[in-house]
């Protein structure tokens, strides 16, 4: 079986890394540097089924079913992960921990099996490795005290 690790620190407060990975309006200002999912009908509440919606290219139609499966605020979000085609159906699970001054995240994506697993947990390992390297940082860097885009922000939500 395949899967993806991820492990980022980053010079901000865990409440500040879970609003960004949490607030449908900021998530696809992260995810823009991938797909740009945006998450539709999302809410961190166990038991929500929400969609990534994201631009259809060849082969794909741009959307993931999801449902949360575990909450514990603001150190644990666990989500199954679907193509709308269908398909095997995966975890990810975003893990935020108070590290030093700031804060460390651990991203993990696990489920993917056979060669078509291999091919995607690589594939969306280098999209994901983008997005957090370079993506949530210019979000977080972003925000202002309450966890809100400052009026300065070349970020804009999209709608």
């Amino acid at each position: 079986m395949s899967e993806i690790h991820i492990v980022r620190d980053y010079p901000h407060r865990p409440e500040m890394v879970w609003r960004a990975v949490t607030d449908p309006q900021l998530v696809p200002l992260w995810t823009a540097t991938g797909a740009g999912a945006r998450p539709e009908g999302f809410a961190p509440v166990v038991g929500t089924k929400f969609a990534f919606v994201a631009k259809p290219r060849p082969g794909w139609s741009g959307v993931v079913s999801c449902e949360v499966l575990e909450v514990r605020k603001p150190e644990l979000l666990r989500f199954s992960w679907q193509d709308e085609s269908g398909g095997a159906v995966t975890e990810v699970a975003y893990r935020i921990q108070a590290w030093g001054e700031g804060t460390r995240f651990i991203y993990d994506h696990t489920g993917f099996t056979g060669v078509g697993g291999l091919f995607m947990s690589k594939f969306l390992g280098s999209v994901r490795t983008k997005m957090l390297t370079k993506g949530l940082p210019a979000v977080l860097d972003d925000l202002d005290d309450q966890g809100s885009l400052r009026p300065d922000s070349s970020l804009r939500p999209h709608e």
